[in-house]
């Protein structure tokens, strides 16, 4: 029995050794593109202001392939506010390579500051739109910080229902950055939740002038924050 066996599995030997591959195919080498900003990731300019984009430098397999590089987004310089441009490259193989500035457009002659510490104050409250309102007075310190003129940083966007209320940390704020209008409106410009790695999803509020106080409602995860300080 050993004797077919061996007499099988050297036919098999030959068989398989007769037929090797007359040719192959070529094997082919993509480059990704690297891409670099020219200049910083964050520009602020006065409102008016022409921006000058200093571009975006692109390589792939050690040539200098910027003239493919294409930008979207657009700054308007009439209006405050957070306006991000998308730098993108393709290569022969459609692989896309993309980075990102953000250019921020702010009003100099803004004379309001919000800056301070604050504590939520009645009305403020969590609708998670499935018929419960959860009221959070009481809660703080939510900090305000002054970047430029009319332009704030705020620790926490949802009154720090997570980040203090809750007990979660820092990492569960909503920290973004705000700005006040001629009209006593809060615009937003950013609003980010590390910990879940989200944004908001709407955003409105107002400053009284003559009180000093503020309110707004963040709309995030498909609930609505009403903040008063």
């Amino acid at each position: 029995m050993k004797k077919y066996i061996y007499i099988a599995i050297a036919a098999l030997f030959a068989v398989c050794s007769c037929h090797k591959p007359t040719s192959y195919d070529d094997s082919k080498v993509t480059y990704y593109i690297d891409l670099e900003l020219n200049g910083e990731d964050f520009v602020a300019i006065t409102l008016g202001s022409d921006f000058a984009d200093p571009g975006c430098k692109a390589v792939a397999g050690g040539k200098d392939v910027s003239d493919i590089v294409k930008i979207s987004g657009a700054v308007d310089k009439s209006k405050v506010g957070l306006y991000p441009l998308k730098y993108t490259a393709t290569n022969e193989d459609g692989f896309s390579s993309s980075v990102y500035r953000s250019v921020l457009v702010y009003d100099p002659s803004a004379t309001v500051d919000i800056s301070g510490t604050y504590t939520t104050q009645d009305g403020t409250y969590r609708d998670n739109k499935k018929g419960t309102l959860t009221q959070y007075s009481g809660i703080g310190p939510i900090t305000i910080e002054k970047v430029y003129p009319g332009i704030f940083n705020v620790s926490c966007l949802l009154g720090g229902y997570y980040c203090i209320r809750a007990g979660y940390g820092e990492d569960y704020a909503m920290n973004g950055l705000i700005a006040v209008l001629d009209d006593n409106s809060l615009k937003i410009l950013t609003g980010d939740v590390a910990g879940w790695g989200d944004s908001y999803d709407d955003f409105e509020g107002t400053y009284d002038r003559a009180s000093g106080g503020l309110s707004w409602c963040t709309v995030y995860a498909n609930m609505e924050f009403y903040v008063v300080l």
